[in-house]
């Protein structure tokens, strides 16, 4: 019975009271009689009433005067935006009604991340490796007995390249960085202000001035080749990036599927070179740096070429590649490769066919012999010539007939099995990307888990980027 009359007793109270202090213990007082409230009660309300006017009129005038800002617009998109970005990139890869739309404006409001903008100047390595998120112990025995060499040619795009450097680094794995040699002071002061944080990313030793698709994007490769093969890490594969990649494989992925379903061989997707790409090779071209404002190009000199060196038949196919290091060693030091080399110096995106020719020649180590075929999945792209056929288009713009990836692109991407995407943009896209380091540390993070190989003392180092 008492119980009954408390709670309709506890009903009777405005709602505004009980917002304000829901820890009042308001049954003590309704165990009187509903209609006969104490004096204390009675003046605590006129009390409390009389602090909440003295508020509205204090806050009413710091409004007046400018001391309190009103919320704005902004604060209230930014309050839309949740809990920015994890709640949003699940929401976008899930495809959930209005993600989009959500993802688009808090893309807009939140700033791309400013770390990276503090390596203009000398750089304490240890903090900022931590509070980057780098990978500082391998990640498995697996991993640590099979160290892996990237070959990564940048010339912009800062940001870019620290997001993909940050989540393709492992301390057993070694890096030649090749910056293009006409890029800004700034880029490369920045890149070697990073560099200089890790033993075993380097800078290449001579770089060049690269043209697109001039001999000298090969070239660049060539260079760091051989300064991997120098170097004191007993590497087993080497992949070639560009800095505007991002891996769709974690390192554990990567070296599982290359030391069983390719081991010991290269990956050069590729078909023999079709009629309509026997331009590339039958007609002479040449590099023409940038001036005048104009980009650099490569351009016909009205020059026709003989055939290729030792009777090779030309394959045309992806510019990237996985080689093992026998076939690296081929290729420095065979004369079929150097006379094919020095034949491509003023062909059209010789990186095209330099690769994939090579290794359809029987006795080149790891060669896939005369088995034509594009598969491999090294790169993802989007071309923008297989719309509607291979793709549903493009979620952010296409540059050079490429698709740079945007919040539309993201379910696509996380369902390819390609061990890299090619292009980002952090400036444009910068959700985006972000999007993806987080899918990717939680990949890293489950595997770790579930092999029971997670360094206990690296956990919130590995957290980092997902925080």
């Amino acid at each position: 019975m008492q119980h009954a009359q408390n709670e309709r007793c506890l009903n009777s109270f405005p709602a505004s009271l009980l917002l304000w202090r829901p820890h009042l213990v308001i049954p003590q007082r309704c165990s009187l009689k509903c209609g006969e409230p104490s004096l204390h009660f009675v003046f605590f309300i006129f009390l409390l009433s009389g602090v909440i006017c003295f508020f509205v009129v204090f806050l009413g005038n710091q409004l007046q005067e400018g001391v309190i800002r009103a919320p704005s617009h902004w604060d209230l998109q930014l309050a839309e935006c949740g809990d920015y970005p994890s709640e949003i990139c699940r929401a976008l890869f899930q495809q959930r009604p209005l993600s989009m739309r959500f993802g688009k404006t808090c893309q807009d409001l939140y700033r791309t991340d400013p770390e990276p903008s503090k390596l203009q100047g000398s750089v304490d390595c240890r903090p900022y490796i931590q509070k980057r998120g780098y990978i500082t112990q391998p990640m498995s025995e697996e991993e640590k007995n099979f160290p892996l060499a990237f070959v990564m040619t940048i010339h912009k795009d800062f940001s870019t390249f620290e997001v993909l450097l940050r989540n393709i680094y492992h301390p057993q794995n070694i890096y030649c960085v090749h910056i293009d040699a006409k890029s800004e002071e700034s880029f490369k002061q920045q890149v070697a202000n990073l560099v200089g944080c890790f033993e075993n990313v380097f800078l290449v030793s001579h770089s060049e001035d690269v043209v697109y698709a001039g001999f000298s994007r090969l070239q660049a490769d060539i260079n760091c080749l051989r300064d991997l093969m120098a170097a004191p890490t007993p590497w087993n594969v080497v992949l070639n990036l560009c800095g505007q990649d991002f891996p769709l494989r974690t390192n554990l992925e990567i070296v599982q599927l290359l030391s069983s379903v390719w081991w010991r061989r290269n990956i050069t997707p590729g078909i023999p070179q079709p009629k309509r790409m026997a331009y590339r090779t039958n007609n002479a071209y040449q590099e023409h740096l940038p001036e005048g404002g104009r980009p650099g190009q490569i351009r016909m000199n009205g020059r026709r070429k003989g055939p290729p060196p030792h009777n090779l038949t030309l394959f045309f196919g992806s510019a990237y590649y996985v080689l093992t290091r026998s076939f690296v060693s081929f290729v420095l030091s065979d004369q079929r490769a150097l006379d094919l080399l020095d034949w491509s110096k003023d062909t059209y995106s010789p990186d095209e066919h330099y690769w994939v020719t090579l290794n359809h020649l029987p006795d080149a180590p790891g060669s896939v012999g005369s088995n034509i075929t594009w598969h491999g999945n090294v790169k993802l792209v989007k071309w923008k010539d297989q719309e509607k056929r291979v793709h549903n288009g493009c979620g952010g713009h296409y540059l050079h007939n490429i698709c740079v990836y945007g919040l539309g692109d993201l379910p696509w991407l996380i369902n390819k099995t390609h061990i890299f995407a090619n292009k980002f943009e952090a400036q444009t896209y910068p959700l985006a990307l972000e999007c993806m380091e987080r899918w990717h540390r939680g990949r890293l993070l489950d595997q770790a888990v579930s092999k029971g190989t997670l360094p206990s003392d690296n956990f919130t180092v590995l957290l980092g980027p997902v925080l």
